[in-house]
């Protein structure tokens, strides 16, 4: 006996097909920059809040510490960020957008609005509210799952 079973209505794939629609459009707005959405968040994150250091700045853009030594690693030779020795604690290294890094951030913002806005095209605004807030549930529902290292 078989059972039927409709990937194509699943959440888990729903999700990771929004996923890949929301790259593919952050890359083709954003292709002049050469930046992932990763690399993004993590530059505009220090923009925001300087001096972070990588386990913080991973927990900030919920992305897993130990892979983010690679993405730091590539803005780092791109320009875009400087690690420093933490005065307190010279063995600890903290980040820091350089200028340039700053601008490439500044002039990204655009961009990235609009990647949010085409992602969110098919919805009348009720809808893409109702689907953002409902995100943002779903993910707080598991941060304790993320808290813990479980899922990165």
């Amino acid at each position: 006996m078989s059972l039927i079973y409709d990937y194509h209505a699943a959440p888990g794939h729903l999700i990771r097909r929004a996923h890949q629609l929301a790259v593919s459009i952050f890359a083709e707005n954003t292709a002049y920059f050469d930046i992932t959405p990763v690399q993004f968040a993590m530059l505009n994150a220090l923009v925001d809040e300087p001096g972070e250091d990588q386990i913080t700045l991973a927990g900030k853009v919920a992305f897993d510490a130990a892979t983010s030594g690679a993405v730091i690693a590539r803005l780092e030779t791109k320009g875009l960020l400087r690690r420093d020795a933490d005065p307190k604690d010279k063995r600890r290294k903290l980040l820091t957008a350089t200028f340039e890094g700053e601008k490439v951030v500044v002039a990204m913002k655009a961009a990235v609005a609009d990647v949010q806005n085409q992602l969110l095209r098919p919805l009348n605004p009720k809808e893409a509210e109702q689907l953002t807030s409902l995100l943002a549930k779903l993910v707080a529902g598991h941060d304790d799952i993320l808290k813990n290292g479980a899922l990165s």
